[in-house]
């Protein structure tokens, strides 16, 4: 009785996730979407008749989606600047900034 349900809920996420996918280009935010719609379908699995296997892969599911949200919610590994800082230790504007005095434009720099 729960296997239609729990099967249409699982295609209904799958199209979901590919909606979301193409609608805001976000796959993190599809991921998310398509996880949390298996877990649901994991739940309805279990409602009809409890076993160990239903509930083993509700389980696994459940641990999925917590590992992806931990590795999805992390800064990724590639620094998104590719340029050094404008000011830093060798910088040569920055006792004219401190001073409040002008370069060799004129310019104040505060």
């Amino acid at each position: 009785m729960t296997g239609a349900p729990a099967l249409a809920v699982t295609a209904l996420a799958l199209v979901t996730g590919v909606v979301v996918v193409l609608s805001t280009g976000a796959p993190r935010t599809a991921i998310r979407v398509l996880l949390d719609l298996l877990v649901a379908a994991g739940l309805l699995r279990l409602v009809g008749q409890p076993d160990w296997n239903g509930l083993a892969g509700a389980a696994a599911i459940v641990a999925l989606r917590q590992l992806l949200w931990a590795a999805l919610g992390t800064a990724p590994a590639w620094p998104r600047r590719q340029s050094r800082p404008p000011c830093g230790g060798d910088d040569h504007h920055l006792p004219l900034a401190v001073r409040g005095g002008t370069g060799e434009s004129g310019r104040t720099t505060t």
